[in-house]
């Protein structure tokens, strides 16, 4: 019989780099992106798909640090939930953000797969949300910015034709 935490983590991947019902995952939305389309904005004020790959990133760094009882402010970047991109416009800091975001995954994801059962029904931090419910609202965290990020390449693209 399949754990809870087992199912937790199936949650997570389909949301980012595995397979599932819902189409493409976030790993899968940026592949194929150069770093001019991630760069550019729908219009001005709006972020653009470089910098959703950053909030996704610090929101994985979020449920890891709350799910292990970590201080705030030791995430990679200044700031937090929304990191400004480009500051510098190469194909060499796209792919290292998305490294980065790999990185968050595979720690946060770590962080879960380290948790028993009765874990997931307990709160996380001093809040009052179980880190079930953090697991679960990452996991649709990352198909929500899979699909905002499959429709900026669209318009991007059609931004591009006119």
């Amino acid at each position: 019989m399949r754990s809870q935490i087992d199912y937790a983590l199936q949650a997570i991947d389909e949301g980012f780099n595995r397979m599932a019902w819902h189409g493409t995952n976030l790993r899968g939305s940026v592949r194929r992106v150069k770093a001019v389309q991630a760069a550019w904005r729908p219009s001005p004020g709006r972020h653009n798909i470089w910098e959703i790959v950053l909030h996704t990133a610090y929101w994985k760094y979020a449920v890891r640090r709350r799910i292990r009882g970590e201080k705030r402010g030791s995430f990679a970047l200044a700031g937090s939930d929304w990191f400004e991109r480009p500051e510098i416009l190469t194909e060499d800091a796209w792919k290292a953000d998305i490294a980065f975001l790999e990185e968050e995954h595979r720690k946060m994801r770590e962080a879960v797969a380290s948790l028993g059962d009765a874990a997931l029904e307990t709160v996380a931090g001093k809040g009052k949300t179980t880190i079930g419910a953090l697991v679960r609202w990452i996991a649709a965290h990352d198909v929500y910015h899979a699909g905002q990020i499959q429709l900026m390449k669209r318009l991007y693209l059609r931004a591009q034709d006119q």
